[in-house]
């Protein structure tokens, strides 16, 4: 009866160091997911760490450290400049469908790269991460699979070192 039915107790240091391993988590998903708005370069992990305390945020043993990273972005972007990493992403679509299909994906493009319109149109573009599954969808409907949709980087960011003048 105790082993079916019975809960396991968790001494509270337990508890508390695996609370504060999804703080972590949960702050180092929001680091690799997110950039600094003006510069596009990314946050430390530590910097996130601490917005979170700054806020209060509180770590929900229940759910899934990405469902909750994505709710602490959302809190964070009222007290601070934080913004979700772009994805460059390159669509090839047929010159039938090209023309059409572009007036709809152009409200979820952030900026167009380049586009080439030969035999087919291509674009290199930067998206919201949060816009990739409707871009998706759209490009397969419209397209009835002929159009392809290729992820070049998840996250478009600066690396190396700033310079101050």
């Amino acid at each position: 009866q105790i082993l079916s039915k019975g809960e396991l107790q968790v001494s509270d240091k337990e508890r508390h160091t695996q609370l504060e391993q999804m703080f972590r988590d949960i702050a180092t998903i929001v680091a690799d997911k997110c950039v600094n708005p003006e510069t596009k370069r990314p946050y430390t992990v530590i910097l996130i760490e601490r917005a979170m305390k700054d806020i209060h945020y509180s770590v929900k043993p229940n759910k899934s450290t990405k469902q909750q990273a994505l709710e602490v972005i959302r809190q964070l972007k009222e007290t601070m400049q934080i913004e979700r990493a772009h994805m460059r992403l390159r669509f090839i679509l047929p010159a039938k469908e090209g023309k059409k299909l572009k007036e709809k994906l152009k409200p979820l493009l952030k900026v167009i790269e380049s586009e080439d319109f030969q035999e087919q149109l291509e674009i290199v573009c930067l998206v919201d991460p949060g816009c990739f599954r409707e871009i998706d969808e759209l490009i397969r409907s419209e397209t009835k699979g002929k159009g392809t949709l290729e992820v070049l980087s998840l996250k478009d960011v600066e690396e190396g070192d700033e310079k101050l003048e």
